[in-house]
């Protein structure tokens, strides 16, 4: 097939990373970062998850500093604090299980999250799942957060185990959504290292985020003014079935 000499992919593939990195921008920037993994799982469907894992971990760092800006002080610091220590032993289990298991378990952990999450969201907002109506006790929050940090680890998705503690917090919108992300970047900063041990995140899928890092950019300040204007329901509408025909499709590849 014919690829970028640049940056040594091939054309299609850079195309579909294009549109992760927008859309990782547009959630992150304007929607609770719950969604920014769809666009690597889509990834994941055309080279090694491992390499769209290591892509992609570079492009959210780049957004985490875009957003980071917007929503400065704006967050909830003693939820985000205890998250983000509660992520520490998540990230050691996930790297842990990535360094034993093969490219298979990967995509089907992968695909398994992209279902769990499809249908977290639509049974919150069919009434099904009922968030909490008091505050969840603290020690849920160090709990919820070393699950944020073990699937943000094979995945990049954090956001629906760290949603239901926030959520339960009575955090307003925008309280909300700086808090997330706060807790990402700094969870995304203790990927780095295990990452790059792992050779997760090698020298070429660096050239290939920064190649894509325009285009995350441009999603972020997109999901910013998202933000004040575009439903969430429209939004997540687009994203359920994205994610639900990637989790299948990874895994049917990861069984077959």
């Amino acid at each position: 097939m014919e690829s970028s000499g640049l940056i040594g992919i091939e054309w299609h593939v850079f195309a579909v990373g294009m549109f992760a990195a927008v859309f990782a921008g547009v959630s992150k920037g304007g929607f609770g970062s719950g969604a920014s993994f769809a666009g690597g799982s889509l990834m994941a469907l055309l080279i090694p998850p491992g390499m769209a894992l290591g892509i992609m971990l570079p492009i959210l760092m780049v957004i985490d500093a875009a957003t980071l800006r917007p929503y400065w002080r704006k967050w909830a610091w003693n939820d985000v604090r205890l998250l983000a220590i509660g992520s520490v032993p998540g990230v050691a289990l996930g790297a842990a299980l990535y360094s034993v298991v093969n490219a298979d378990v990967i995509r089907f952990l992968i695909g398994a999250i992209c279902l769990i999450f499809v249908l977290w969201q639509m049974g919150v907002r069919g009434g099904v799942v009922k968030m909490a109506e008091r505050p969840l006790p603290r020690w849920c929050g160090a709990f919820t957060g070393s699950i944020a940090g073990f699937t943000s680890f094979v995945s990049h998705a954090g956001g629906p185990p760290v949603a239901i503690y926030l959520l339960s917090r009575g955090l307003g919108k925008t309280e909300y959504q700086a808090s997330t992300v706060l807790l990402f970047a700094v969870v995304n900063v203790l990927k780095f290292t295990p990452y790059a041990f792992l050779g997760v995140f090698t020298l070429h899928t660096f050239w290939v985020a920064m190649s894509l890092a325009p285009f995350a950019l441009l999603g972020a300040w997109l999901g910013v003014k998202a933000h004040r204007v575009i439903p969430e329901r429209a939004f997540f509408a687009l994203t359920h079935v994205m994610l639900t025909l990637t989790g299948l499709k990874l895994i049917w590849d990861a069984l077959s």
